[in-house]
Parts: C-alpha cells; sequence; structure tokens
C-alpha cells in the first residue's frame, strides 16, 4: 500500500494544490458575493436567480467549474486530514487513513460529477 501510496502522490498533490487555488478564490468570493453583497443590496437579486443559475450549469464550460467547486477541495480537506493523522498518529496509521480519505475524496468527486451530469 506504501508503493501506492507513493505511487499517487503527486497527482494528490495537484489535486491539493488546485483545491487550495478554488477554495481560496472562488469560494471565498462566492461567500463574499452570496453572504454580505446581495443582502446588502449591492448585488441586484436577479443575478442569484434559480434561471440564470440553471444556465450557468447547463453550459459545458459552468459545469466543468461546479465539478472543480466540489471535488477539489474535496481532495484538498483529505490531504490536509491525513497529514494531520500523521503528525498524531505516526506513519503506522497511514496505510490504513490514506486509502480511508483518499477514497471518500473519489467517491464525493463521483457523486458530484453524477451530480453535475444529471443537471
Amino acid at each position: 500500500m506504501h508503493r501506492f501510496l507513493l505511487r499517487i502522490e503527486p497527482i494528490v498533490w495537484l489535486l491539493f494544490g488546485q483545491g487550495v487555488l478554488i477554495g481560496t478564490i472562488l469560494l471565498t468570493s462566492w461567500v463574499l458575493v452570496v453572504g454580505m453583497l446581495e443582502p446588502l443590496g449591492l448585488v441586484p437579486a436577479d443575478a442569484l436567480a434559480y434561471e440564470r443559475a440553471l444556465r450557468l450549469g447547463a453550459h459545458p464550460i459552468g459545469r466543468l467549474v461546479l465539478l472543480a467547486l466540489i471535488a477539489l477541495p474535496l481532495w484538498k480537506g483529505a490531504h490536509h486530514l491525513r497529514h494531520l493523522a500523521i503528525e498524531f498518529g505516526g506513519h503506522a496509521r497511514d496505510a490504513v487513513v490514506a486509502p480511508v480519505l483518499y477514497g471518500l475524496a473519489a467517491l464525493g468527486s463521483l457523486a458530484g460529477l453524477f451530480a453535475i451530469i444529471r443537471l
């Protein structure tokens, strides 16, 4: 298992890095718009209308962005939790913790992919 984890480590780091990017830029700006600017009346109410959001999700680029918003933060979280478990439990637990966390991130990513396909 350790050899497999070492082989997929570059892929996990790529997903982790992109998850940091997505989580830092896109999700924080979404929270700013939805949580602050819209209630203050600085963003028009129809800008967040259901029909407009559905059109965004129906476009191929919009679907790709939605998939990135769902999947990449899952991989970021899994990687953070794995290294937290290593810090607290040592490398002995890594053979159990890493497959579970990365498996959950993969399942969440697949669930997000199926949800976006069904849009």
